[in-house]
Parts: structure tokens; C-alpha cells; sequence
């Protein structure tokens, strides 16, 4: 599966920047049709948006998702039968409720993948897990084994449209930090995604200008599990991309402590470098080579 540690946003309303996004070096491109595009320009997003994977269909670069409408709109529906085609990597769906909508959309897919000719379980989801009071009332679903879990290619945690659905006037305290109720979403969504066993993606870094609070930001999200994060600017990606993947060092020490325990296949634990090691060790290490393959 592509590594989906960069997911840049891109308004499909707009020809130049999805054109311009191709040279991101970003995992996936998420072709905007909900908030970045207005009411009156869904059409032309939702055309700019078929023509742009047909053209980039066998073209490699990144990976091409497009963020439907929700699934309660009149949109939604229009938006699928426009982009469900050869070429598209998958769906990401905004403002869920609950893991039933994630059921709901991998039941159309399989329908218009039918249609179109794509391979069956070609389109994945990946979800906006947090956005909904409801959603955070049944996030205990992802463990539940659902009809269409299966297409579930990784789950983003949103902190902006819960606060308008809560009728906060902010999701952050004075101190700049997140309120309670976002700090609890966050580590929702990281039990969410190890329950599914997809990877979570962290919420935008809004200050793109911000290349040092963006590395931060990221470099503290990886530490607390996060495997990848939204950019809102090409700029954000490079750095993403980096903060996402395993350095150098760590590559070299999960690589000893697999090496380790292949010398000794009876041990439990075993001491590297003065300190012990077992098998959440040994599971960790293979983990951070395996998630290699997406550097570059």
C-alpha cells in the first residue's frame, strides 16, 4: 500500500493548482470537492477532477484521492459517479458519524467499481474520524470488524469542524495548546487506527509559513504514533515527508535489535548497547523498516 505520510489538499476547482500539486513530491493529492470549493463551482471541481485522474492514470507520482461531499448532502452521490474511475487511489470521506458510513460508501464503490471496470476493492477510504460529536461517541467501532473496514486505507484526525459542530468559539486554550475535548480526539483516533490497523494522519498545521513549528509539530505527532499528516501547501510537504520517516539512526538501531533476536530465535530479551530489549522492541523495529519504503 503507498505510504501515506504526506496527503496534500488541493481545491479541484482549480486547474493551475492541480497541476502545480503533481510536483509536490506529496504521497497522495486529496482533490478537494467539499469546504475548498464553493456551492456554485462542485460542477466544475467535479469535472476538473475526473479529467485530472484520467490524464494522470498510469503516470505514477502521487497517489490521487478525492475528499467527497459528506454523505448526507446532495452532492455526494454526484461526486462518486464523477471520480469513481480508473486511476482513482480512493475516497476520503469527511464528517462520518459513525463506522456505519464508512459501510454505506464501500457498498456504493463496489457498485460503481463494477461499472467502470476497476478492479474490485480498487478505491479505498480513508476517513475523517473526528469531525462529528457522533463520531467521537462511536469511535469504538473500528475494532468491530464492519463491512467494508477492509477498503479502510488510513484514518485523519480533524480538529476544525468539530469545534463548529460543539459550538466552540475555539479549539484551543490561552496557552495555544488543544482543549480537552481535541486532545481526547486525537488519541481516539490513534486507538481508532491501531483497532483498524491502518495508519493515522494528523490534522493540518495551519501556519504554512512556519517551517520550524511544523517540524516540531510533526516530529512530536510520529513520537505519539501518528504515521503521517495533512498539508494545506505544497511547501509543508518536504518537511512532512521527513518527519514522517525513520531517520538514519534509527534505522541502523531497529535493523541491530532484528538482526538481534534472528541470532537468537529462543530469547525473550535480549541487552543491545546496555539496554534491554523484547518483542514489543523487536515488533517496534520491524514496524520502523517496514515504514521505510515510502522515503525518498
Amino acid at each position: 500500500m503507498t505510504a501515506l505520510r504526506s496527503m496534500l489538499f488541493v481545491p479541484a476547482d482549480s486547474d493551475r493548482k492541480l497541476a502545480k500539486a503533481v510536483d509536490s513530491r506529496a504521497d497522495a493529492l486529496i482533490l478537494d470537492l467539499e469546504d475548498s470549493v464553493a456551492d456554485g463551482r462542485k460542477p466544475l471541481a467535479r469535472s476538473l477532477a475526473a479529467e485530472f485522474i484520467a490524464e494522470r492514470k498510469g503516470q505514477g507520482g502521487p497517489a490521487l484521492y478525492v475528499r467527497i461531499n459528506p454523505l448526507d448532502t446532495e452532492w455526494a452521490i454526484q461526486d462518486l459517479a464523477a471520480v469513481c474511475l480508473p486511476g482513482v487511489a480512493g475516497i476520503v470521506l469527511p464528517k462520518i458519524h459513525s463506522v456505519a458510513d464508512i459501510t454505506r460508501l464501500a457498498y456504493g464503490l463496489d457498485a460503481l467499481e463494477a461499472r467502470t471496470g476497476m478492479a474490485a476493492g480498487q478505491a479505498k477510504i480513508v476517513a475523517v474520524a473526528t469531525e462529528t460529536p457522533q463520531a467521537i461517541l462511536n469511535m469504538h467501532g473500528y475494532a468491530s470488524g464492519a463491512p467494508g473496514l477492509g477498503r479502510l486505507a488510513g484514518l485523519i484526525w480533524g480538529a476544525e469542524d468539530l469545534s463548529t459542530a460543539i459550538g466552540a468559539t475555539s479549539n484551543r486554550e490561552a496557552s495555544g495548546e488543544y482543549s480537552p475535548l481535541y486532545v481526547l480526539a486525537s488519541a481516539l483516533c490513534l486507538s481508532a487506527s491501531a483497532a483498524a490497523n491502518v495508519p493515522a494522519i494528523d490534522t493540518l498545521y495551519a501556519d504554512f509559513k512556519d517551517e520550524r513549528g511544523l517540524e516540531d509539530a510533526c516530529r512530536a505527532s510520529r513520537s505519539r504514533g501518528f504515521r503521517g499528516r495533512i498539508a494545506i501547501h505544497p511547501s509543508q510537504v518536504d518537511i512532512i515527508n521527513t518527519s514522517y520517516s525513520p531517520s538514519p539512526q534509527e534505522l541502523v538501531r531497529a535493523q541491530r535489535i532484528v538482526d538481534a533476536f534472528a541470532n537468537h530465535p529462543q530469547a525473550g530479551a535480549l541487552s543491545i548497547d546496555g539496554l534491554m530489549v523484547d518483542k514489543p522492541h523487536l515488533i517496534q523495529s520491524l514496524r520502523t523498516l517496514g515504514s521505510n519504503f515510502g522515503s525518498q
